[in-house]
């Protein structure tokens, strides 16, 4: 029997049956027996009470799972009859609903885990408290972050960095500077409040501008050296040229020195060649910074940094024994490698070389002591840096020295710090500077 109904009027019938027979047995004087059939009848129709009770129980059990977001639970009401397989279904149905909606949810929320992850913008969240929520991949690598759970603790970073964060105002852009070891990042931050479960929340994005600050700042320069080339080229070079036609007027036969005496002559000729030699000078002094445009585009090949460091290597092991310094090259690991025009990083670690020799041998320091040192950087980059032992840089100039035309030293060009640094930036890396006056300096090229 598959039909509630029936099951109700059998329950029923039954019952009747069973009181009957006990009022039956009751006027019989079976009084025993008439307590026992009572008491039978009494279960009865707690048992039909508890038969007819099930749906309320089963909604209660339905609607308590929901709430604890349960949706394994399921109903059959398929032995009562039709009117409650339909029940069961829409029952069913619902749960079927809210498990679609949580699954959504789940992917949605996983997608957006992913996406957070992987975005080239650092996030960072925190409540009032400073309690950290999240901090994305980007964030980490930017900032080396490792197992953080509150902002107090980015003041090992810089100081008074947490603090900075903390204050930030929603909406409103905010740049901090932080000085590295050997390495100089700007971050343009951002923040916007929002509300999670009652609970205020800032949500902070961080991103390093330095990159796209020195960018700018040689492109200005570029700008500058090209106009200033086409200038000077412009009023040089026909000054040579003219002074270079007198000279030959005048030292030519029949020319116009027989016009003039001998002395006259000769102050003439050394006037007009002191104009040629100068002038000369100036187009050979134009030409050099003109190089600073014009560095060729990077051909971009996989090489291994051991190469380039034994050819440098031999390069100033012979050169440098006799100024009494001592040079130490070093790659580790031994097949570290980067992608990149390796003509042009051996050029740029040459001038860095060169000027830690020039810097020990003018600071007259009796024993010099230059390393290079290709590795890997607590943050997975390849990394090679410069060390010398000389007199340092004044900190009023560290700032100066990647500037066009600047040089500390008098004899100095001022183009081969630049030089360097525009070649680190057409290969999408940075070169930085650490300097203790006195005691060393360290320049480092990040890939």
């Amino acid at each position: 029997m598959k039909n509630f109904k029936l099951k109700i009027i059998l329950r029923a019938a039954l019952l009747t049956i069973n009181l009957f027979i006990c009022c039956f047995m009751f006027l019989h004087d079976y009084v025993f027996v008439s307590v026992g059939l009572a008491a039978l009848a009494c279960y009865q129709i707690w048992l039909l009470i508890k038969f007819v009770e099930r749906t309320n129980r089963d909604l209660a059990s339905f609607l308590r799972f929901i709430n604890y977001s349960d949706f394994t639970y399921n109903i059959n009401y398929d032995d009562f009859g039709d009117s409650f397989s339909e029940l069961s279904n829409e029952f069913n149905k619902i749960l079927n609903k809210f498990k679609q909606a949580r699954s959504e949810k789940e992917e949605t929320l996983k997608y957006l885990e992913t996406v957070i992850q992987h975005v080239g913008v650092g996030l960072i969240s925190f409540d009032a408290k400073g309690d950290i929520g999240f901090v994305n991949r980007a964030a980490r690598q930017l900032l080396n972050l490792h197992g953080i759970k509150n902002i107090s603790s980015l003041d090992n970073i810089s100081p008074d960095f947490s603090s900075f964060i903390y204050k930030l105002i929603p909406g409103q852009k905010a740049i901090y500077k932080i000085t590295g070891a050997d390495e100089i990042i700007h971050l343009l931050l951002y923040a916007t409040d929002f509300r999670m479960k009652n609970q205020l929340h800032k949500l902070v994005a961080l991103q390093n501008i330095y990159p796209e600050l020195e960018e700018k700042e040689i492109e200005a320069w570029q700008r500058l050296i090209r106009v200033l080339t086409h200038e000077i080229m412009n009023s040089i070079t026909p000054i040579s040229s003219l002074a270079s036609t007198v000279n030959k007027l005048l030292t030519a036969n029949g020319g116009a020195s027989a016009s003039y005496d001998a002395e006259t002559v000769d102050d003439i000729k050394s006037a007009v060649s002191a104009i040629q030699k100068r002038s000369e000078g100036l187009i050979t002094f134009v030409d050099k910074y003109r190089s600073l445009t014009k560095i060729p585009k990077p051909d971009f090949k996989i090489f291994k940094v051991i190469q380039i460091v034994e050819r440098i290597k031999t390069l100033f092991d012979s050169a440098l024994p006799e100024h009494n310094i001592k040079f130490i090259a070093e790659v580790n690991p031994a097949y570290l490698e980067l992608t990149g025009d390796s003509d042009l990083i051996e050029q740029a670690l040459i001038n860095l070389l060169n000027n830690a020799v020039q810097s020990i041998t003018l600071a007259g320091i009796n024993e010099g002591i230059i390393s290079l040192i290709a590795q890997i950087d607590n943050r997975g980059r390849a990394i090679i840096k410069i060390t010398d032992n000389g007199p340092g840089i004044a900190e009023g100039i560290i700032d100066k020295i990647f500037i066009p035309f600047f040089s500390a030293k008098k004899e100095g060009s001022g183009i081969g710090l630049s030089l360097s640094k525009q070649i680190m930036r057409a290969h999408g890396g940075t070169i930085g500077v650490r300097s203790i006056p006195g005691k060393e300096t360290v320049f480092t090229l990040r890939f």
